[in-house]
């Protein structure tokens, strides 16, 4: 669609519709006759500069990858705010609580990471310009919360469309996947809006924990399917490769065998001590599969490793041993099954049962199913194909944003223009109505709608636009009353037509976070960290005037950063 921009006059009227009043002095300089400068809020706003700077480049759909080197020294490629943020060890409190806080929005609803971010630095910043103009803490903090209940209770106005109870989500869902995949999202949001839609209860609910997603390397990404039941990657270890009824199930998170090192391989013993060790262990482990079978257990998922003696044992048992490929398949087993993981091999008092437990081809790869009855079954599993492991987990992510986000969906279905045209919008409607307030809250209206305007021109930026001309035009079509209009590929769209949407309960989720860690990081005038030291009694030349330290010192950080 053809968007025809207002005109130059009303663009010249408007285009500095958006910046701060200056009523206490040009510029919002420092009031010389003002109390001085807080010095935590303005290393606090640096604190978030800095993390917002590694984030910044991966917001939107046109967000850029990161190579991010983790603690463990693994190499990971990825675009995800919530990973990065995950990964890095901060120190400055400011930062820890922005980091907290997007984790937080990441696992309550499965996107807005960047976008809380973002927010908070921008807001932080003009906050710390208010307090520099002459206003306190506690009326900033106030003011602030005035313009965030106005905002809240704008922004449903401004929902456009809603997703019915027996409509298809493909189309609601595709902004979070388009976001968070870098190929293959039409392909990855119907194969999720299908699993989503199939595991929905009667009476509408769904449960996110209900799905399952296992990743194989192999393939290419439109090889992924749906399977009924729990599907992992895992290794089968002897010769009964399959329970085809009544199948129970123990876990457990230790080696399938003696514990000896020297079990683990090809034994070597020097002495007859270490032979009789080595025979003692054996047969204790032999025992111990021994009583798994009589409780009934034939199928055995372990983390560690197995010992090939131990194996035979549990063959001739009827045991059939599954070896785990890490930590997260079983977890999962153990969640969907409702047994405990345990350090021994002992039998468990509630063993997971399911009706039956096989390996199953999948292209040139192969994987462990736990099915149930079809007429019960409880669980799906979306097994993901791809070339390399680095491009499976990214797409695994994107998945599990697409599930969280028809999650909320169910529970509010209305959804708001993306591609920051409610930003735009609710900056419009803060502009105007704090302009028509005089005193704090009037400027914080100025200063909330400030940040709100930073996240689109990001978009643009990071879609390798002129974001100066893109702002300008936007914010033009906006105070002409089209708050359809926001950022796409090749500059202003309509968002409508392109069908960009944001979930309404995802986005005021967000702002109210934000606005609440902000009103509390405005008030606080030092970081005081407490550190124990350890006191040194070995004097070698004793002075009486010498002061003992004390085990505990409060140091104040004024240049903490």
């Amino acid at each position: 669609m053809a968007i025809s921009p207002p005109s130059r006059a009303t663009q010249t009227k408007i285009q500095s519709g958006l910046e701060l009043p200056r009523p206490l002095k040009p510029g919002l300089e420092k009031n010389p006759e003002s109390q001085d400068e807080p010095s935590y809020i303005l290393r606090a706003t640096a604190a978030a500069q800095t993390l917002a700077g590694i984030i910044r480049s991966c917001y939107g759909p046109f967000g850029r990858q990161k190579f991010l080197v983790t603690a463990k020294g693994e190499s990971v490629c990825t675009g995800h705010a919530a990973a990065i943020l995950k990964a890095l060890e901060l120190e400055h409190p400011a930062a820890q609580f922005v980091q907290e806080l997007a984790q937080t929005q990441a696992e309550n609803t499965g996107d807005g990471t960047a976008f809380v971010v973002l927010l908070t630095e921008a807001l932080l910043e003009q906050a710390h310009y208010l307090l520099r103009a002459g206003l306190t803490p506690s009326q900033l903090r106030e003011a602030l919360a005035t313009a965030t209940a106005h905002v809240l209770t704008a922004l449903p106005s401004l929902a456009i469309r809603s997703l019915g109870p027996l409509e298809d989500p493909s189309w609601a869902l595709y902004s979070v996947m388009n976001t968070h995949t870098l190929s293959n999202a039409d392909y990855l949001t119907k194969l999720v809006a299908q699993v989503c839609w199939v595991s929905r209860e009667p009476n509408g609910s769904f449960k996110p924990e209900s799905i399952v997603v296992c990743i194989l390397q192999g393939g290419t990404l439109t090889d992924s399917r749906i399977f009924p039941g729990v599907a992992i990657a895992g290794k089968l270890c002897g010769e009964k490769t399959e329970v085809l009824s009544d199948a129970k199930v123990a876990l457990f998170d230790c080696p399938f065998g003696p514990t000896n090192l020297l079990s683990l391989a090809t034994p070597r013993l020097s002495n007859p001590d270490e032979l009789l060790r080595f025979r003692k262990q054996a047969e204790k482990v032999e025992k111990e599969i021994v009583q798994l079978a009589a409780m009934d257990i034939n199928v055995a998922v372990v983390l560690g490793e197995v010992n090939e003696k131990s194996v035979e044992q549990a063959d001739l048992c009827g045991i059939m041993v599954i070896q785990a490929k890490s930590r997260k398949e079983i977890v999962y087993l153990s969640e969907k099954l409702g047994t405990p993981l345990l350090s021994r091999l002992l039998p468990p008092l509630e063993p997971g049962k399911c009706h039956k437990v096989y390996r199953k081809e999948f292209g040139d790869s192969a994987m462990i199913m736990f099915e149930w009855e079809n007429e019960i079954a409880p669980f799906l599993s979306v097994v993901l194909r791809g070339p390399t492991i680095q491009g499976l987990r990214g797409a695994e992510q994107a998945v599990y944003y697409g599930i969280d986000a028809f999650s909320q969906l169910c529970q509010d279905p209305r959804l708001l223009p993306g591609a920051g045209a409610t930003e735009m919008a609710l900056a419009k409607m803060l502009v105007d109505k704090g302009s028509r307030l005089a005193g704090p809250n009037g400027l914080a209206f100025q200063a909330f709608a400030q940040a709100l305007s930073s996240l689109p021109k990001t978009l643009a930026e990071n879609a390798g636009l002129a974001a100066q001309k893109v702002m300008a035009e936007m914010t033009a079509f906006h105070q002409a009353g089209n708050f359809f209009i926001g950022v796409g590929a090749d500059g202003l769209v309509n968002v409508t037509h392109e069908g960009v949407w944001d979930i309404l309960r995802t986005k005021a989720q967000g702002l109210q976070a934000v606005a609440e860690l902000v009103q509390q990081l405005v008030t606080v005038d030092q970081i005081i960290v407490a550190r124990k030291t350890p006191v040194y009694r070995q004097i070698t030349k004793p002075n009486s005037n010498a002061k003992v330290s004390s085990p505990m010192r409060a140091k104040f950080f004024g240049k903490y950063v």
